[in-house]
C-alpha cells in the first residue's frame, strides 16, 4: 500500500536571490514553485523541516503528493530540488500539478523480491544490483509504488534484463521503446574475483600435473646396466 506524502506550502509574493536568502537564514524556510496543470506558476515556500521529513520516503521522488496550499490540496510531482553543495540543506524545490490526464515520464524505484532464493547463491555467487530505478512513461492513474524483480530464478553467470521485469498494466519502459539494443542488464550474479582467480589457479595446477605425467610416460625407458 502506498504512503500518502502530505506537504504544507505559503504563497510569498517577494522574488529574487535577497528573499531567498532571507527565507532560508531567518526563517528556515525553502522556496519554491508550483507550476503546469492550466494555471499560473506560484511562488511558494515550505518549512525546510518538512521536506527533510518528507525526503525520508521513497516515493516522494516518483510518486504524486499532495500539496496543501492554505487550505486548498493539489496534486503534484517533484520535479526540480536544489541542494547546498556542501550543506544538507534544501536550497529550492520545483513541483509540477497534475491533473491525471498527462503523460508521466519518470524514474520509478525497483525492488528485488526473492534473492534469497537464486540458485547462484549456492554456487557461491554473489548478486549485484546494477539500477535502482528505471525510466517509464504512464499516466498518473497507472502509475506504481515500485516495480518488482524477481531474482528468484536467477543462476550463476546470468543476468536479469529490463526486458525480464515484468511491468504493470499502462506501464512502458523508456529504454526498451528505443530498442532491444537498449535492453540493459538490471541485476547480475556472478563469484567473487577471489573466488575465480583460486579456481583458475586450481585448473592450472591440473593441467600441469596431467601435462608432466604424459610427458613422463612418453620417455623412453633407461637401458639396463649391461646391454
Amino acid at each position: 500500500m502506498s504512503t500518502t506524502i502530505q506537504l504544507t506550502a505559503k504563497r510569498r509574493d517577494t522574488v529574487g536571490k535577497g528573499a531567498s536568502r532571507r527565507l532560508r537564514r531567518m526563517q528556515d524556510e525553502v522556496p519554491g514553485i508550483v507550476y503546469g496543470g492550466g494555471e499560473p506558476p506560484l511562488n511558494v515556500t515550505f518549512a525546510h523541516k518538512d521536506l527533510v521529513k518528507a525526503q525520508q520516503h521513497e516515493g516522494f521522488y516518483s510518486q504524486i503528493l499532495t500539496l496543501d496550499l492554505e487550505g486548498k490540496p493539489q496534486k503534484v510531482l517533484l520535479k526540480d530540488l536544489q541542494r547546498h553543495p556542501v550543506k544538507s540543506v534544501v536550497m529550492h524545490i520545483d513541483f509540477q500539478r497534475i491533473t491525471g490526464k498527462e503523460t508521466l515520464h519518470l524514474n520509478v524505484p525497483l525492488h528485488f523480491i526473492n534473492e534469497d532464493k537464486a540458485p547462484a547463491l549456492k554456487e557461491g555467487a554473489i548478486i549485484s544490483h546494477l539500477m535502482k530505478d528505471i525510466e517509464v512513461i504512464t499516466s498518473p492513474a497507472n502509475l506504481p509504488e515500485y516495480i518488482e524483480v524477481d531474482l528468484g530464478n536467477l543462476g550463476l553467470d546470468e543476468s536479469v534484463h529490463l526486458s525480464d521485469v515484468k511491468l504493470p498494466k499502462g506501464v512502458t519502459s523508456v529504454a526498451l521503446s528505443h530498442g532491444l539494443e537498449h535492453d540493459h542488464p538490471v541485476a547480475s550474479a556472478h563469484r567473487p574475483r577471489a573466488a575465480l582467480e583460486l579456481e583458475v589457479e586450481a585448473e592450472e595446477v591440473v593441467e600441469g600435473s596431467e601435462e608432466s605425467q604424459e610427458a613422463a610416460e612418453g620417455e623412453p625407458e633407461a637401458p639396463a646396466e649391461g646391454e
